[in-house]
């Protein structure tokens, strides 16, 4: 806990075959980068609500976590929350204005499959 603040816990999305792909594709980044993603996801998780420049609403119940990376790259993490639970749902490099539609749709739906 910091400053004796209590954190919204965070869980990663989890596939039927009990995939984790945000964590998978996190663990796959550079060790700076990890670290630079995980601070701006534990801001969320300490001081929500958050704005911009940190996180943005995507609608629909969706939410992204914004992070400029050492490595020079853009990073987004989509979340949602279900049962006072952050939930990361997808989560990418960011290389072009706007977020890919395959994306939101992805996170739109596993937030769906969350919430059943």
């Amino acid at each position: 806990m910091i400053g004796g603040l209590k954190p919204i816990p965070l869980v990663f999305w989890r596939s039927t075959a009990g995939n984790e792909p945000v964590r998978d594709w996190l663990n796959e980044l550079p060790r700076e980068d990890q670290r630079s993603i995980g601070h701006d996801i534990a801001r969320v998780q300490f001081g929500w609500p958050v704005g911009l420049p940190v996180c943005r609403p995507m609608g629909k119940g969706l939410w992204e976590v914004r992070s400029s990376l050492p490595s020079r790259r853009d990073a987004r993490v989509l979340f949602g929350f279900h049962d006072g639970m952050l939930i990361a749902l997808s989560a990418f490099i960011k290389k072009t204005q706007t977020t890919p539609p395959a994306e939101l749709a992805l996170a739109h739906q596993r937030l769906k499959e969350v919430t059943k």
